[in-house]
């Protein structure tokens, strides 16, 4: 499987969404994680292998191939033990795929030389081989942490090992997405599927936006084609950091199963606004003003919405005041928004984008988060980018 770090879709011209403008790191399809254990199929963490990172036995990969679809087993014998003695005399990688294709293709070869005529012994392989091609395929689960081989989530990997998310780890699970049966649909097409998706899903599991580091963004493990012929179809979904010798300590993981109630239905109003905050158009006012009216419009409508959802929840006595100011707050910036979708100039709609996006971090927001909880310190970029539509 191969893993990159995700260039990521077009990242929002404004300061909101609930991961912030990250960089979007350079690389092409990402990889999945093939096999956890001893016997990994063949992958990559993005299209590129680190510097100086040997390569990987191409005897190996047909070795472990053969022995898992069980095709020709003494001819995958052969090239297991072949790939042992060119990994030893070239120091290349593979020695676990080259170790299970010759295991795989050892245990084939005695059972068709014992009998494959009787139903216990056919019965006794599909079994074996099922498990065997599951063992080749796994991902962590969602809320796991790992470390890959090389420390870095670029460049090829064939493992990771599962390790606590409270020490130092290179990445956290937090979703997973299964790709259909059929022929390998290609890197391309792949990498366009984790990218769409796994942007998608990650405020599912992070649903506070501020709470997640400012050097963290999202990476995702995809199948390559080579652990794809022994069933690999899912897309690991997950949190690095943004610095390839970077780390991560401690699990992002703030959703239903770790905050309040009062916490999630402040944070799934503040997600809905942000999802909309997220649509502004590429085109700056002064080139696409109709546009841009558009979208003021539909912030003014969610942030209806959203203050009215807040403004009915029955939060806690220490709550109330603070989120009765929030509320209030969110009705101003309201009333800036529709002067913006008004706005018969650029000049005019950037004077009320500004003030329509004070709420955003402003007092009334972190007292609000204060009074749940929750973190008070908003995304690095945020005010620097908020001072005008024509700086972001």
């Amino acid at each position: 499987m191969s893993i990159p770090p995700p260039p990521g879709p077009q990242q929002p011209q404004d300061p909101q969404g609930p991961y912030g403008p990250y960089p979007a790191p350079q690389a092409g399809p990402y990889g999945a994680q093939g096999p956890y254990g001893p016997q990994p199929p063949y992958g990559a963490w993005g299209p590129y292998p680190p510097p100086g990172l040997p390569p990987v036995n191409g005897v190996a990969i047909a070795a472990l191939v053969l022995g898992i679809l069980c095709f020709l087993p003494a001819v995958g014998l052969v090239l297991g033990l072949i790939a042992l003695r060119q990994i030893r005399r070239r120091g290349e990688r593979g020695k676990g795929m080259a170790v299970a294709g010759a295991a795989l293709s050892a245990v084939g070869l005695v059972l068709l030389t014992l009998s494959v005529s009787t139903g216990a012994v056919s019965d006794a392989w599909r079994d074996f081989e099922e498990s065997a091609r599951e063992s080749a395929v796994v991902s962590p689960d969602k809320g796991e942490c790992f470390d890959s081989p090389s420390g870095s989530l670029e460049g090829e990997t064939y493992d990771v090992d599962v390790v606590p998310c409270s020490g130092r780890h290179d990445g956290e699970v937090f979703a997973a997405v299964t790709l259909p049966d059929g022929d390998f649909p290609g890197d391309a097409h792949v990498t366009e599927v984790a990218d769409d998706r796994c942007y998608a899903l990650r405020g599912d599991y992070a649903l506070d936006s501020w709470a997640l580091p400012d050097d963290v963004d999202v990476y995702y493990l995809t199948p390559t084609r080579e652990s794809w012929s022994i069933g690999d179809r899912e897309i690991t979904c997950l949190f690095g950091n943004t610095d390839e010798n970077g780390s991560l300590t401690g699990s992002l993981r703030n959703d239903a199963a770790t905050l309040d109630a009062d916490q999630v239905a402040y944070l799934e109003a503040l997600r809905a606004v942000e999802a909309v905050l997220d649509e502004e158009p590429e085109a700056f006012p002064d080139e696409d003003l109709a546009a841009n009216q558009a979208w003021a419009r539909e912030v003014h409508d969610v942030l209806a919405e959203q203050g009215a959802a807040l403004d009915a929840h029955p939060w806690p006595a220490g709550a109330e005041r603070p989120l009765a100011e929030l509320v209030a707050e969110l009705a101003a910036s309201r009333q800036e928004w529709a002067a913006a979708a008004d706005a018969g100039d650029a000049d005019t709609f950037y004077v009320h984008y500004d003030e329509g996006y004070g709420f955003y971090d402003g007092p009334a927001t972190v007292a609000a988060r204060a009074a749940l909880g929750l973190d008070t310190t908003p995304p690095a970029d945020t005010s620097a980018e908020s001072g005008s539509a024509a700086d972001v």
